[in-house]
């Protein structure tokens, strides 16, 4: 059985990928652009350019997300979500209490958690990441198959 799993993990991971990244994405596509209810607390507002830190937020969400759901430049950008997602519960949301539960954190927790196992785990299938590094691999040959006229040194 163990091992059956062990066979689909990495078609999980992608699937996880997809879902964390398109919900953290449409978070930040409502907040800048009202689509989909608006911002939180503006009744289908959006966030004024430039606010700190909800502007930037928003900007992160959008970006890093849409990296996350494609699974380009998964772990970078897994790691910048994971980070504000941090910086805002200890900035907004731990001031008014210890547990998210009481504080209303806990969407900035599992996102900052979900995205730290993604700086861990990479983006598993479905990535575009897969393909940039194949296609580099295959693009930049190793020592062992250039020829050896090219590896002799030129005298200046």
């Amino acid at each position: 059985m163990t091992a059956r799993l062990n066979t689909a993990q990495p078609y999980a991971i992608g699937l996880f990928r997809i879902v964390v990244g398109l919900l953290f994405a449409v978070h930040g596509a409502a907040s800048l652009f009202g689509v989909l209810g608006g911002a939180m607390g503006t009744h289908g507002g959006t966030i004024e350019a430039g606010t700190w830190p909800g502007w930037y937020a928003a900007v992160i969400q959008l970006v890093a997300g849409t990296l996350v759901l494609l699974g380009l430049g998964t772990r970078g950008a897994a790691l910048l979500a994971s980070g504000s997602m941090a910086f805002a519960y200890f900035d907004v949301h731990q001031q008014h209490a210890l547990w998210p539960i009481q504080n209303g954190g806990e969407m900035s927790v599992l996102f900052c958690w979900a995205f730290f196992l993604l700086v861990f785990t990479g983006s598993g299938a479905f990535g575009l990441d897969r393909f940039v590094t194949q296609r580099t691999a295959t693009a930049r040959p190793t020592a062992d198959q250039q020829p050896v006229a090219d590896q002799t040194p030129v005298a200046a």
